[in-house]
This record gives C-alpha cells, sequence and structure tokens, in this order.
C-alpha cells in the first residue's frame, strides 16, 4: 500500500523530510478496524513528532493522527462497525499513523463520520475536537463547575487554530459562557467570529489589558493552545480568583508559582492519554466523536476546514507541515485521496 514516511528526522525544507514509500497492507485483530483512508488532516503533534521521534534503523515511521475513511475489515473481537461504514477519529500515538491507504485503528476511538460532512470535512475534526472537549468539559468542567464572583467567560488563546476553532464552537453553542477568543490579524479575527466569539483580543499585545478593556470582568475559565510560555504571567493577572486554566501546547518551563495567589487550578489535556494507557473509560472517546458527529449533522457545529491541499503524498504534506510550523495556519489543513 502506498504511505508517506520519514527515516530520520529532519526540517521540513528537506526532500526527504517526508518520502513516498510502499508497505505491506496491515491486519485486524482484536477491536481493530482496517480503515481505507480517505482524507486526513495535519496536526502540529504531527511537525513534533517528526523532528523528536526518530523511526527504528531501516524502517520508515508513518505520522498522521487524523482519518475519515471507510472500513474495509474489522478484527475477531470489533462489534461497533462492519465493512463498508464511513468513520472518522484521531488515531493513537502509539502506532502507526494515518499517512497510508490502510490503516488499523482501535473501534473504541472511532466515531461514525457526520453524513452531512465529506471526507475532507469530517477529517479535520476528530483531534481537535476531541482535544476541545475533552479540555472543556472533563478537565475545566465548564458547565459543572461556578466560580464565585468570576465572570461567566471562557478566553481562548490561539483561537483561529485547529483547537481553538472547535472549542470556540463548542463553548458558544453548548455552554452560556461569554467567548472570548484571541486572534492578531484581520483574516484570523473574521474567522473567529464567524466560529460564534462574542469578542476578540489580540494576543499580540497584553492580554490582561484587553480583556480588562472588555468590560466583563475576570473571566472564570482560561484555554491556552499555543504559547502558553509566553502569556502565563498575563494569564495570572487576567483570570479570576479560583480560576481554572487549562493548556495543551508543550511549554519548556512553566512557572506554576504564578497561579498560587489566586488558587487558580491547572489542567492539562492530552487527548492521547486514553489510547496510550488503554484507560477504563477508553471508550468515552467513541461516544464523543459520534456526539460530535451528531452535533454536526444537526448544524450546531461546523467543520473546521481552513485549505485542502490537494492529495495525501509527501510532497503537500511537506507543505502542510511548513504551514503549520509558521504558526500562520487558520483552521485545519486537510489532504484528501492518494490520486491514481
Amino acid at each position: 500500500m502506498r504511505a508517506i514516511g520519514y527515516a530520520k528526522t529532519l526540517p521540513i525544507t528537506e526532500a526527504e523530510s517526508l518520502v513516498d514509500i510502499d508497505l505491506p497492507a496491515p491486519e485486524p485483530r482484536g477491536r481493530d478496524l482496517l480503515v481505507e483512508v480517505r482524507a486526513v488532516s495535519v496536526n502540529p503533534v504531527d511537525t513534533k513528532v517528526r523532528m523528536r521521534a526518530g523511526p527504528d534503523a531501516g524502517q520508515h515511521k508513518v505520522l498522521g493522527w487524523d482519518a475519515a475513511g471507510i472500513v474495509k475489515a474489522v478484527g475477531p473481537d470489533a462489534t461497533r462497525f462492519r465493512p463498508g461504514d464511513a468513520v472518522f477519529y484521531a488515531g493513537d500515538l502509539t502506532r502507526p499513523g494515518t499517512n497510508a491507504e490502510l490503516h488499523l485503528v482501535d473501534e473504541r476511538i472511532v466515531g461514525a463520520k457526520p453524513a452531512s460532512l465529506g471526507f475532507a470535512e469530517a477529517a479535520a475534526l476528530p483531534l481537535t475536537a476531541i482535544t476541545a472537549w475533552e479540555a472543556l468539559f472533563d478537565r475545566l468542567q465548564v458547565k459543572a463547575h461556578t466560580v464565585p464572583g468570576a465572570a461567566r467567560a471562557i478566553l481562548i488563546i490561539g483561537g483561529a487554530g485547529g483547537v481553538g476553532s472547535i472549542a470556540i464552537q463548542l463553548a458558544r453553542k453548548l455552554t452560556d459562557l461569554t467567548v472570548i477568543a484571541t486572534a492578531s490579524r484581520p483574516e484570523t479575527r473574521e474567522w473567529v467570529l464567524e466560529l460564534g466569539a462574542h469578542h476578540v483580543v489580540d494576543h499580540s499585545k497584553p492580554l490582561a489589558a484587553e480583556v480588562a478593556a472588555l468590560g466583563i470582568g475576570a473571566p472564570a475559565f482560561v484555554f491556552s493552545t499555543t504559547q502558553t510560555d509566553r502569556h502565563l504571567a498575563q494569564i495570572a493577572e487576567l483570570i479570576a480568583p479560583q480560576g481554572r486554566f487549562a493548556l495543551i501546547d508543550d511549554p519548556a518551563t512553566l512557572d506554576v508559582s504564578l497561579l498560587k495567589r489566586k488558587s487558580v487550578s491547572l489542567h492539562w489535556e492530552f487527548m492521547f492519554t486514553r489510547s496510550m494507557f488503554g484507560t477504563a473509560d477508553i471508550a468515552e472517546q467513541a461516544a464523543l466523536l459520534d456526539e460530535v458527529s451528531r452535533l454536526v449533522d444537526a448544524g450546531t457545529l461546523r467543520t473546521t476546514l481552513g485549505e485542502s491541499f490537494g492529495t495525501i503524498s509527501a510532497a503537500n504534506l511537506r507543505r502542510a507541515h511548513a504551514l503549520i510550523e509558521s504558526g500562520k495556519a487558520r483552521g485545519k489543513v486537510v489532504l484528501e485521496g492518494f490520486g491514481a
């Protein structure tokens, strides 16, 4: 089968950083689904793994943690799907990735593809939807938790990125929160407003002053998707006492003592935790994706596809990685089909 991988970690400007390869077709076991991949999207985790994790000697590592496709076969213990079903999912960091014609995935982290979306539009959603959903509802518990005296508001840092784009929609459509998103360019400001943000502030300026100028009070919740180390002092200043703060990026250092004075709680979100450790609630990700699918088909949520980069090939994936690394992507970058 055709796939895209790499034999050694290289800057994305190098032609060998991602290459077209041929691999044996995998066979499903246990609760696996064998999926014919129709579309994939690219996430920051793809670029991070490419630069940090080399494959075994003489092997190629296949990236990709978002896909939409058709079930071709199922393992002996699989019960949720049958061949011919359309699915979408974010995969498992410990297994080969989705940048291949055929891919194995545990059915417990797979959802039914939204019927109202094409494969490319659906592939834009899984990883970011799981991340945003778990951050908002499992970690921050925005529906259940009240911060005394705080504004019922959430600041989403990096609102135009993949996770921010779906987090804005979830917070706006499924909660009573006032949604404040950060964006610094005209096109990204317009994007986050279209997605439902009540207010937009500029993350290239001091965020505490930007939020204070809105006149709504100190927000109860902050969700940081990018550059947390750069913004942490401002977050500590602007968040309400006893507020709740979640992050998903990888700051080199994080001075959590800044949060002590206000008794701010800190919550990490990593959507691969359930699949990586085989947690007892691993099937919650399938249920989550099924609910996202239902909400999309009901018109409550929309795809966050920002740009289509053509077919799934090494050349197009190198372009996509370069855009992600530039920090200028709006929404999700998607590739569809393997060509003739």
